[in-house]
């Protein structure tokens, strides 16, 4: 099981395949590759019925939340998967997460019921993670799945510092059926081919020897929801389809 608690910053840059190779050879002498090297990371946001989260989200307030069930890769059905409630304030990402069988974090979050063992939620610590989540269901209410969301991740860690984290993203993939982790990895591109984001994660400032990469390379940091991305998609989705009714309906009336 993975840390229940993470506060720290996280810094987003989109870079191209060609920047992508200049930075991760740079920091070789610097940067570690984690031991899971290059994974699928596999979600489903939930949200209200009316978007209210990645709506708020979008507005750009100095606090937002999320909440979402992680796997790493395709699971089969009752492995474990991570609940995980993601806030944001001022610059700086609070992450409170416990980890629960597929299953049983259905049953939680898709029928708002309780879930009284989830998996060693022994400690005081989780206990408290687990009634944050439950306090969270209570506030939104009704929450549902919205949106699946997957992603080949490469990770690197630093040698001085574990904490220090350098992760990049792409095939990044949305959809809004077959809404559970046990199914294949798969949706609609959300980035240009050879695209990845790059997140720079750290509980201090960033090293200067990243600092002097990134001014080297004239890397700027961008503003980026994967979430959020995809629901702008949706968005278009719905705009084009209505546009499409409505010259149907016209043309059928002439």
């Amino acid at each position: 099981m993975g840390n229940e608690i993470f506060k720290r910053y996280e810094i987003k840059y989109m870079v191209t395949k060609a920047q992508r190779m200049l930075i991760e050879e740079a920091f070789k002498e610097y940067m570690i590759p984690d031991a899971y090297g290059e994974s699928t990371i596999c979600n489903i946001y939930y949200d209200t019925q009316d978007m209210r989260l990645i709506r708020n989200s979008l507005e750009g307030p100095a606090y937002k939340e999320k909440l979402r069930v992680r796997s790493y890769g395709q699971i089969k059905p009752g492995e474990n998967v991570f609940v995980e409630l993601k806030k944001k304030y001022d610059g700086v990402v609070y992450k409170r997460r416990v980890t629960m069988q597929e299953n049983k974090a259905r049953i939680y979050l898709d029928k708002n019921s309780k879930i009284d063992n989830p998996v060693n939620c022994e400690s005081f610590l989780e206990n408290q993670i687990v009634k944050e989540l439950d306090y969270f269901k209570q506030f939104y209410k009704s929450l549902k799945p919205a949106v699946y969301l997957c992603y080949d991740r490469t990770a690197y860690f630093s040698r001085e510092d574990s904490n220090f984290r350098v992760t990049f993203d792409k095939n990044i993939r949305w959809r809004t059926t077959d809404m559970k982790l046990t199914e294949k990895p798969g949706g609609r591109d959300i980035l240009d081919d050879g695209m990845s984001l790059m997140e720079v994660k750290t509980a201090t400032a960033i090293p200067m020897w990243f600092v002097n990469i990134l001014s080297k390379e004239k890397i700027q940091k961008t503003s980026f929801s994967k979430y959020g991305r995809a629901y702008m998609q949706m968005l278009e989705d719905e705009r084009n389809d209505n546009i499409i009714n409505y010259d149907f309906v016209n043309r059928k009336v002439g």
